[in-house]
């Protein structure tokens, strides 16, 4: 026996006998409602883009999403010019070229004949007026007179080309130098020319003479 004021010892403390359910009907007529249900948990989303990979979380209610796909040039905006292609200065070079025939083949050409009239007519300047004197030199005239009239047509072709490559800027550096050797060809020629006779012509008359 112990003193039932005094602490029980352990390990003898007695079972507690469970309280005994309390009928509702008991105590009234009504039938309580069910505990309200909780909802169950999510499940776990499976891999949305393959296996490893998870879909990325939904935005938020009112949050700004980027469009699929990005976003798309505006129609207005300012796009960088294409490189316009360097226009060809063929025209430009092929104006220098005839030029040069005019004022540097041409005069050639015509002085070598021009020296030789004078050399088998020393008496041609004085007599210029009678124009068979010239026979003995017919071919070399011939060729002087071609030589004049190609050097003009190349010459006036050359100006013409010119202007275009200038206008257009196809060569216009070798357009301006066409024009100016254009038309120092005129000069070069006649210069060239006569200086030409009148040596061949020097030269004629000292072999007459002696």
């Amino acid at each position: 026996m112990t003193d039932p004021q005094l602490p029980p010892p352990p390990g003898a403390v007695p079972p507690v006998p469970p309280a005994t359910p309390v009928s509702p009907q008991s105590t009234s007529g009504a039938v309580p409602p069910p505990p309200p249900a909780y909802p169950a948990a999510p499940a776990p989303a499976g891999p949305a883009g393959g296996y490893g990979q998870t879909a990325p979380p939904a935005a938020p209610p009112g949050a700004y999403q980027v469009p699929v796909g990005g976003y798309a040039a505006p129609s207005g905006a300012y796009a960088v010019p294409e490189t316009a292609s360097k226009p060809s200065g063929v025209l430009g070079f092929l104006a220098l070229g005839l030029s040069l025939l005019a004022a540097v083949v041409m005069p050639v050409i015509g002085g070598v004949n021009a020296f030789e009239i004078g050399r088998r007519i020393p008496q041609g300047i004085s007599t210029a007026s009678d124009l068979r004197i010239f026979s003995p030199a017919r071919d070399q005239v011939l060729w002087a007179e071609l030589s004049f009239w190609g050097g003009t047509v190349l010459g006036i072709a050359a100006i013409v080309l010119g202007i275009i490559a200038i206008r257009k800027r196809q060569g216009r550096g070798a357009g301006i130098a066409a024009l100016i050797v254009a038309v120092l060809g005129a000069v070069i020629f006649f210069v060239a020319v006569f200086t030409a006779f009148a040596i061949g012509g020097a030269a004629g008359y000292a072999t007459f003479t002696s």
